[in-house]
């Protein structure tokens, strides 16, 4: 399975949360799974402008050229992707709040009803299944992850694809390991 793990790690003094997903990514690939981890920090990604123009004028990218097309091309070609990230005030990094929402080239514009709700058609024939793990801060609650987690299911409806799970860095990596192996 060819996986991508989102890095949302802004502080490069958290070696603690890059050394968690370095030693998962070395497990997955005991597992003979292929494991690209993109550290988010290192790369240049704009805010996404909601000018739509990935869906007019270029459409299946985004119109500025940062990073986020390599995102966009490396997230469509994966089986799985990990959104990684701290918890920083309530949600995740603004780092892989930005690389999420520059995803939305990914998708057409257009309406379909799914479940009795308005949903983008899919571009492509096959999107990544998704899961989110968490480093949690000691002002972070269970609130604060089922909030994070709910958005991040919703949006697997738009995005086409199955939301699988939500794990803390606090969880054993090897029960990680053990949960995207089993997918």
């Amino acid at each position: 399975m060819k996986i991508t793990i989102l890095n949302g790690n802004p502080n490069a003094d958290n070696v603690k949360f890059d050394n968690y997903l370095k030693e998962l990514s070395d497990l997955l690939e005991s597992s003979n799974h292929t494991v690209t981890i993109l550290k988010l920090r290192e790369m240049d990604i704009r805010y996404c402008l909601g000018c739509f123009g990935c869906w007019v004028k270029t459409p299946g990218e985004c119109i500025v050229a940062d990073d986020s097309r390599d995102i966009c091309r490396e997230y469509i070609n994966s089986d799985f992707v990990l959104f990684a990230s701290p918890i920083i005030m309530g949600f995740t990094s603004t780092l892989l709040k930005k690389a999420h929402d520059k995803l939305i080239p990914l998708i057409h514009p257009y309406l379909e009803i799914v479940r009795n709700e308005f949903h983008h058609l899919a571009r492509y024939e096959k999107y990544p299944r998704i899961g989110l793990l968490l480093e949690k801060s000691k002002s972070a609650d269970k609130r604060d992850i089922k909030i994070i987690s709910g958005i991040y299911m919703r949006d697997a409806i738009n995005l086409k694809t199955s939301f699988c799970f939500t794990r803390l860095t606090t969880d054993p990596v090897e029960e990680v390991a053990n949960e995207i192996n089993r997918l």
